[in-house]
C-alpha cells in the first residue's frame, strides 16, 4: 500500500501546496502506507524548482520512501499503455484545437469543454485530409460516458467520462495518461491531492480498469484560497515556505493550526491525525495577517 505526492517543477511551492503534501503523507503513513515522491515533469520546468521544492518538503519535516520518481524518465512505461490501448482499438486520431472543441456543441449533460466526439469516427480519407493540416493527437476511444470513483471526504463519486487526450499533437505524452500509468506502476491504492482535481478522478480511474489496474482511493481535500476567494499563488505575496521563515513564521504550525492538529513535527501530527476530520471547506489564507 503506498501514498504519494506528485509536484509540477513549474515553480516554488506555496503554502497550500505544502498542505496538501503534509495531508498527502498523514493519510499514508497513518494507514500504515509507504510514502513516494513523484515529479511531474513532461510540461512546464522552471530550473532549480525540483530541488528548492524538495527542500521545502524536508524542511516541514517531511520524509519519503525510495528514490525520486521523474514522469521525464518513464517514456518507455507511457509507450507501452499506449500500444495496449491502441491493440484493442481503444485509440483514435483527433485533429480537434482547443478552440473548435470549445465551441462544438456538447453532449447531453457534458461539463464545458468535454470533448464532443468530433474525430472519432472518421474515414480514412478523411483522416489524411486532416494530417495535411495538422499533427493529430491520439484520444483514448471511451466506451462508458461515467464512471464511479471513491473519495474518503465526497464518498461515491460519479463523473463524465469522455474521450480523454493520450498523446498531444507535439507528441507528449498527456497528463491523464503518465498520471494512470505512473500510479499503477508505482503501487499508489491512495490519492491525496486538491479538491479541484476531483472531476479528473471519474475518467482516471476509468483509464485505470482499462490498463489492468485497480483505481486508488481519493482523497480530494480543499484548497488554500486568498482572502478573495480565488486559488493562492505568488501573486498574493509571501507564500512560499522562505518567505514566511524570513518573516519569523512557523509554516508547520501554520499548516497544523489550520488543520486542528497539534504537534510540533509531522510524525507528532500523526498522534490526533482523523482523515475523517479534515476540514472540508476551503483554507482562506491571507499573508499580511500571518
Amino acid at each position: 500500500m503506498t501514498g504519494r505526492f506528485a509536484p509540477s517543477p513549474s515553480g516554488d511551492l506555496h503554502v497550500g501546496n505544502l498542505r496538501t503534501a503534509l495531508l498527502a503523507w498523514l493519510c499514508a503513513r497513518s494507514t500504515g502506507r509507504s510514502f513516494v515522491l513523484r515529479v511531474e515533469d513532461l510540461d512546464r520546468v522552471r530550473e532549480g524548482a525540483e530541488q528548492r521544492q524538495l527542500d521545502d518538503l524536508a524542511a516541514i519535516g517531511l520524509d519519503w520512501d525510495g528514490p525520486v520518481v521523474r514522469q521525464s524518465e518513464r517514456a518507455r512505461l507511457y509507450d507501452a499503455a499506449l500500444a495496449s490501448l491502441a491493440g484493442r482499438g481503444l485509440v483514435f486520431e483527433c485533429f480537434c484545437t482547443r478552440r473548435e472543441i470549445l465551441d462544438a456543441p456538447s453532449a447531453p449533460h457534458a461539463p464545458p469543454g468535454a470533448y464532443p466526439g468530433t474525430c472519432r469516427d472518421l474515414t480514412e480519407a478523411e483522416r489524411d485530409e486532416r494530417r495535411r493540416d495538422r499533427p493529430a493527437a491520439l484520444r483514448l476511444r471511451a466506451e462508458v460516458s461515467t464512471f464511479t470513483v471513491d473519495d474518503e471526504l465526497h464518498g461515491a463519486f460519479s463523473g463524465v467520462v469522455d474521450d480523454v487526450v493520450l498523446r498531444r499533437g507535439d507528441g507528449a505524452v498527456a497528463y491523464n495518461l503518465a498520471v494512470v500509468v505512473d500510479d499503477a506502476q508505482q503501487g499508489i491504492d491512495q490519492v491525496v491531492r486538491g479538491d479541484d482535481l476531483l472531476s479528473s478522478a471519474p475518467r482516471q480511474a476509468y483509464l485505470a480498469t482499462l490498463l489492468g489496474a485497480t483505481p486508488p482511493t481519493y482523497v480530494h481535500v480543499p484548497l488554500a484560497l486568498n482572502s478573495a476567494g480565488q486559488r493562492l499563488a505568488k501573486r498574493d505575496g509571501a507564500v512560499s515556505r522562505s518567505e514566511l521563515e524570513a518573516r519569523g513564521v512557523d509554516v508547520l504550525a501554520l499548516i497544523a493550526a489550520s488543520l486542528g492538529l497539534e504537534g510540533s513535527t509531522p510524525h507528532e501530527l500523526l498522534r490526533t491525525f482523523d482523515v475523517a476530520a479534515i476540514p472540508r471547506a476551503p483554507w482562506i489564507f491571507d499573508p499580511e495577517r500571518t
